[in-house]
């Protein structure tokens, strides 16, 4: 069934692709013949000096408490458009929300169109992909820096996974983010093997495996890179473990190109890791999509079944977590190609 043509748009992400608006307060109406981005008197001005050409700016200040005002601005426009579908991302909307914008449109009927704009998303523009290669310079910048603090740190035992977090945001800062992407992961020692750590007071031992996982935002586009750095003298099976997945990255990076699906993908990193003897100790998938959000259209997991396209980017990020030991995971960003791929990660692994 075709999709309607009339769309709230709701999901922030998907505001700022199609109007640039990057307000905390806002949604959109788009029809067949215009868009229409809502927002209230804090972000109008805002708005008018950064939305697309073409978006009509309404102020939604009055809307919600005033009904002469609410028939004027939103019930106006369904009269002009003459609107009697209007598509909704059902897995953004609350219930509540959702019932809000039912109450002011009932004679409108409702139709889910969940993961349309993602999809639109998912191949990225010339100009997207220099943000992303941007995000991730500075991401591989900064890294290096933080990869030489904490190579200055080894004998001082004072030094936290708090504080090397908060010096990556610093970092960041100075070398031209405007955030960062996610809250960064810094593991040290045991702590490594905790796939999602939450860093902590946990101070950093000489013998410590260290694992970063930290991301960038540069005009909106994020950046994704996890190393693992091993002390001096690594144990044999500290060794062991690092090459394993480092080979399985290598060997999952080159397997990426359009056509593949990210079910395969996923597979080629997984089976070298269960031949190793650790498939038990890989418990998430092998890489996601990447742009507007950290976690976007495509996945490389063992759902995914739809074929990667051309122009997307996607991280290849297999690990091996060893409880109450250490973990190690290697991540790079990479862009499908039609014959292969391209890696936006220029930091040595």
């Amino acid at each position: 069934m075709a999709k309607p043509q009339n769309h709230l748009i709701t999901n922030k992400s998907n505001i700022a692709y199609l109007s640039n608006f990057t307000g905390s307060n806002g949604f959109m109406l788009v029809t067949a013949k215009k868009k229409y981005l809502f927002t209230d008197s804090r972000y109008i001005l805002r708005a008018k000096n950064t939305i697309k050409r073409g978006i009509e700016i309404v102020d939604i200040t009055r809307m919600w408490r005033n009904r002469e005002e609410l028939e004027k601005s939103w019930g106006g426009i369904f009269k002009k458009h003459r609107i009697k579908t209007l598509g909704v991302d059902e897995s953004d909307l609350t219930v509540e929300r959702y019932n809000r914008f039912k109450k002011i449109t009932p004679k409108v009927k409702f139709t889910n169109i969940a993961g349309h704009y993602e999809a639109i998303r998912e191949i990225k523009t010339r100009q997207e992909i220099k943000l992303l290669q941007k995000s991730q310079d500075i991401n591989g910048k900064v890294f290096e820096e933080i990869a030489k603090f904490l190579q200055s740190f080894r004998f001082n035992r004072s030094l936290t996974e708090i504080e090397v977090a908060w010096k990556i945001r610093e970092l960041g800062f100075q070398y031209g983010a405007e955030d960062i992407s996610f809250e960064p992961i810094v593991g040290f020692g045991k702590n490594s093997a905790i796939v999602h750590h939450a860093p902590t007071k946990t101070k950093l031992k000489k013998a410590d495996v260290i694992l970063i996982d930290m991301g960038m935002k540069y005009q909106g586009y994020c950046s994704d890179m996890s190393r693992t750095i091993l002390p001096k003298k690594p144990k044999a099976l500290e060794q062991e473990i690092y090459n394993t997945v480092l080979n399985t990255q290598i060997a999952g990076c080159e397997f990426v190109k359009a056509g593949v699906t990210g079910h395969a993908a996923d597979k080629v990193s997984r089976d070298i890791i269960e031949a190793a003897g650790y498939g038990d100790y890989y418990s998430h998938a092998g890489g996601h999509g990447i742009g507007l959000d950290v976690h976007e259209q495509p996945a490389l997991s063992a759902g995914y079944k739809a074929k990667l396209l051309e122009n997307s980017v996607v991280t290849v990020e297999p690990g091996i977590y060893l409880p109450g030991k250490f973990g190690v995971r290697i991540e790079d960003m990479v862009l499908v190609t039609k014959k292969g791929h391209k890696n936006l990660t220029k930091v040595r692994k």
